[in-house]
């Protein structure tokens, strides 16, 4: 596992130097918090609303569902290049990202053989100067694989929610990373904020935390708000940055996106129905 995290090391800081490609991975110390769904959303933001070549990579191996929120039904996935396929044949494109799916089945990946993932690091090799930013959807809570994600990529979006446990669990994550490999790269970012009082409450806690028992200071990246559209968008497996580009969750994402990448957020863009309710509503 070591020689694993090794060569997704090194790739990363070959890549950087070359091309300013930017490694972000997605990660969280529980599941159900949203993390598969901001880093969906991240990636179209930037490839659509910045022009940003993007791929997003789903590295949650077991549980992969980037495939399922943006409707599309694969028939390879990373499986596949563990196997011996190239990286080319598995990465589809929709909405202006390149994914390359995940699958499920395999509990970890200490299960698949060291020259397997070898041939993975070595595809991802070959294509990573294509982009401007590869996203790493991790799988929820902390093993291996997530860790050697985490430890290859230049930053680390860590996902949480106002409730406890979900702050516990982000805390956890984090003292892991600082700890073992003295990782400290991390945005947080609170989720499902019933308002913007209490998504800063909640860094606020977990940054006192951090700060007093690992003595590191934490970055908030940003409060996304509860929106009901989130669950109306998942069920229809629709892309909520696509369908309401207005949604206040959509808006703030959007902020989020324009300080990663040191630029204004973009304008945003009516639809035209939108526009008329507008100008009735002002009359």
């Amino acid at each position: 596992m070591e020689e694993q995290a090794k060569g997704l090391l090194k790739l990363v800081n070959e890549k950087q130097i070359e091309k300013n490609t930017k490694f972000l991975a997605v990660a969280s110390g529980k599941g159900g918090v949203g993390k598969t769904n901001f880093a969906v959303n991240f990636a179209y933001i930037l490839a659509n609303d910045y022009d940003k070549k993007v791929l997003l990579i789903d590295a949650d191996i077991g549980m992969a569902n980037v495939h399922i929120l943006v409707n599309v039904n694969t028939k390879k996935t990373l499986k596949d290049i563990l196997n011996g396929a190239k990286i080319e044949e598995i990465i589809f494109n929709t909405r202006g990202i390149d994914i390359l799916p995940g699958f499920s089945g395999i509990d970890a990946i200490n299960e698949v053989e060291d020259s397997a993932v070898l041939r993975f690091i070595q595809n991802l090799n070959s294509i990573s100067e294509n982009y401007d930013y590869i996203l790493i959807d991790t799988a929820a809570g902390i093993d291996n694989k997530v860790i050697s994600f985490i430890r290859a990529s230049s930053q680390t979006y860590v996902i949480t929610t106002p409730e406890p446990t979900a702050i516990m669990d982000a805390y956890a994550l984090i003292k892991s990373m600082k700890k073992l490999y003295d990782y400290s790269n991390f945005k947080v970012i609170i989720n499902m904020a019933k308002s913007e009082e209490e998504g800063f409450e909640t860094f606020e806690r977990l940054r006192t935390s951090v700060k007093k028992f690992l003595d590191m200071e934490l970055t908030l990246g940003g409060i996304l708000p509860f929106t009901k559209n989130i669950q109306k968008t998942v069920r229809k497996k629709q892309i909520i940055s696509e369908v309401y580009p207005s949604d206040k969750f959509v808006l703030q994402l959007k902020r989020i996106a324009a300080e990663e990448l040191k630029e204004p957020p973009p304008e945003i863009k009516q639809k035209f129905w939108e526009k008329v309710v507008s100008f009735l509503r002002k009359g």
